[in-house]
């Protein structure tokens, strides 16, 4: 419509306008460059973070499944036929004593199958079959769950057993005219008998390798009473030495720092019991593996080719210290016969220092010096209070020495008074992320001390802002 005046700005006029900047501008430019440079600094400054000592123990893992290597003999069946077993399995046997007979008619067989008599298991034969239970029952994991399978087929194949026992007490008795098909195997020597065979029987200890505790290990293969067998079929074995071994799959650090103790204690999981074992380290093609030698407890874990087993080594207890708040620091060492007498005693000792001012004039003081560890001979004084070329003097003799012997201590930064104040410390045991430290020392620390947990983010005498 002619002559009506437009609304619409073009964007051309903006630029033609000029930014104001006011006051109200300045004041938020510079708060927001402010704030900036403190979010920088923020993120690239180290910050300190105090830790609370308290007690407390390491938990070393010391658990482990080891293979047990024994004094093994095995022997097979001498003919054709059904065996049945009359020694018990895990019981020492003396030489000539009756193992098992093989009966080449299955007359046995069938008089067991027809026998419809309730067996009455004795005490001992009901005692044995709890504490198999008990043991299982002790040793078992969630995460194996599929064992019980296999204990299921155990516990039937001894109640079996313990049953045919009972009736082959009697043997001649029942069998009559029949026993001419009957042969009866003695044993050769006195021993343990044992009905498992697994394959791992006569393994040299150096012949251990990673592939027996993986999955496609060697399966224990049980006989079983009334089993047709044939000749050579391995039938059974006998242990003949109460000295056995267990061998471990272990980090060389670990198996040499057991090494050094010679002996240790071992507590099996099985049924709780401990004994003591002698330590050997063997460096196999494929790893180190430790050897624990034992003298006693063979018939316990007769029929157990893996036993699981905790060795009870250094357990030690203290104060609980991060790694990462442990550091180091060099001192001068100091004669602890230049000490002068003073009044303040403990950590703070009064030297007399005998050095050159900036005059060049030679200048004899008393200094009084932080005392960070003492031993039988020296004292470790901040090197903050001398310089080299100085000397320590005996104010009773013209005795001096000059200072330029220096050690370093490990410590930690304690903060309780405000700053970084380092304070040595014997650290009794380590692991991966804490060490354990002895308490209440002459010049360490104390529980409930407050110390920097990083060390590499504060140096000696740093102030801590919180």
């Amino acid at each position: 419509m002619a002559g009506k005046k437009s609304n619409i700005t073009k964007f051309s006029d903006y630029k033609k306008e000029k930014i104001q900047i006011t006051p109200t501008v300045v004041i938020f430019g510079v708060m927001f460059i402010y704030m900036v440079i403190c979010i920088i600094m923020y993120f690239n400054d180290k910050h300190i973070v105090g830790y609370e000592v308290v007690e407390g123990s390491l938990s070393v893992p010391n658990v482990y499944e080891g293979i047990a290597l024994r004094d093994e003999t095995v022997y097979t069946a001498n003919g054709t036929g059904y065996i049945n077993f009359f020694a018990r399995e895990a019981e020492h046997v003396a030489c000539g004593d009756l193992i098992y007979t093989l009966d080449s008619s299955g007359k046995i067989a069938e008089m067991m199958e027809a026998s419809e008599e309730e067996v009455l298991f004795s005490d001992r034969d009901l005692n044995d079959i709890q504490n198999n239970m008990m043991n299982f029952q002790n040793a078992f994991s969630p995460q194996e769950f599929e064992r019980i399978y296999e204990f299921k087929g155990q516990v039937e194949g001894m109640a079996l057993k313990l049953s045919n026992y009972n009736m082959l007490g009697n043997i001649h008795s029942i069998l009559g005219n029949s026993a001419g098909n009957v042969s009866f195997q003695y044993a050769p020597a006195s021993g343990v008998v044992v009905y498992g065979i697994d394959g791992y029987e006569g393994i040299a200890p150096e012949s251990v390798n990673k592939e027996m505790f993986g999955e496609d290990r060697k399966v224990q293969v049980q006989l079983e009473t009334n089993q047709l067998v044939s000749q050579q079929d391995k039938a059974y074995k006998l242990l003949q030495s109460e000295d056995w071994s267990i061998v471990i799959p272990m980090e060389k650090s670990r198996a040499q720092e057991l090494l050094e103790e010679e002996y240790v204690e071992v507590k099996f999981l099985k049924n709780q019991y401990t004994s003591w074992a002698k330590v050997s380290v063997l460096d196999n093609p494929d790893g180190t593996y430790l050897k624990l030698d034992f003298t006693n407890s063979m018939i316990t874990f007769a029929t157990d080719r893996y036993i699981d087993l905790e060795i009870l080594y250094r357990q030690e207890k203290g104060l609980k210290v991060p790694n990462s708040a442990i550091t180091e620091q060099e001192f001068y060492l100091i004669p602890v016969d230049f000490r002068q007498e003073s009044t303040k005693k403990g950590t703070t000792g009064t030297f007399l220092r005998e050095s050159y001012n900036d005059e060049g004039k030679l200048v004899t003081q008393n200094v009084e010096a932080k005392i960070y560890y003492a031993d039988d001979e020296f004292y470790y004084v901040d090197t903050d209070h001398f310089k080299p070329g100085d000397y320590i003097c005996k104010t009773d003799s013209s005795q001096k020495l000059e200072i330029n012997k220096v050690g370093t201590l490990i410590g930690v930064y304690n903060i309780n008074k405000g700053y970084a104040d380092f304070t040595s410390i014997t650290i009794l045991y380590s692991n991966e992320e804490y060490s354990i430290v002895k308490s209440n020392t002459s010049y360490g620390l104390s529980e409930y001390d407050y110390i920097v947990l990083d060390a590499d983010t504060v140096s000696a005498d740093d102030f801590i802002y919180e």
